[in-house]
């Protein structure tokens, strides 16, 4: 599984401290680096994660609007939509189960319903916390299979929630 940008950092700070103390230490520089060490730590513990299914390089749709609103919110965002390569400056997955981490806070769709029921049968891959049904994305037919799958589901629009107002973003 690949790293978390965290643990991406946290390893580089491990690799300066080491050449720090093979040229004697550098007390002052040791120190802002362990203190830079404790900053990622916390920040990457403080960071709910989202994946963004139907993230767009399009800036009007919403799929992108959402990515942009989630990540001012200060969320890690990871963009999901198999014909895109980034999104935003963010690498973008092709499906939920390429997404690097073992555990997501929510997952928000911005996608048709028959292609959400073709990506809820991606959700068991890994645990999530809400699937937010945005507004388009939510018919009976996705609700119903969502709540089959025991997901936590919540039918309202995911930039409003952080927020955002999607005509602003």
């Amino acid at each position: 599984m690949s790293k978390t940008i965290y643990e991406e950092l946290e390893a580089g700070i491990e690799r300066l401290l080491g050449r720090v103390s093979a040229h004697g230490g550098l007390p002052e520089v040791k120190a802002l680096l362990q203190q830079a060490k404790e900053q990622v730590r916390a920040s990457a513990k403080a960071r709910p994660s989202v994946a963004v299914v139907g993230a767009s390089g399009d800036r009007s749709k919403y799929g992108n609007k959402a990515v942009r609103a989630f990540m001012k919110a200060g969320y890690d965002v990871y963009p999901v939509n198999p014909n895109v390569r980034e999104v935003e400056g963010l690498t973008a997955y092709p499906n939920l189960s390429a997404v690097p981490v073992d555990r997501l806070d929510r997952v928000s769709f911005y996608v048709p319903p028959e292609v959400g029921l073709r990506v809820l049968e991606q959700v068991g891959d890994k645990p999530i916390g809400e699937l937010w049904l945005n507004p388009g994305a939510d018919s009976a037919e996705v609700v119903e299979r969502a709540e089959m799958l025991g997901l936590n589901v919540v039918r309202a629009c995911s930039i409003l929630a952080v927020g955002e107002n999607p005509d602003r973003v």
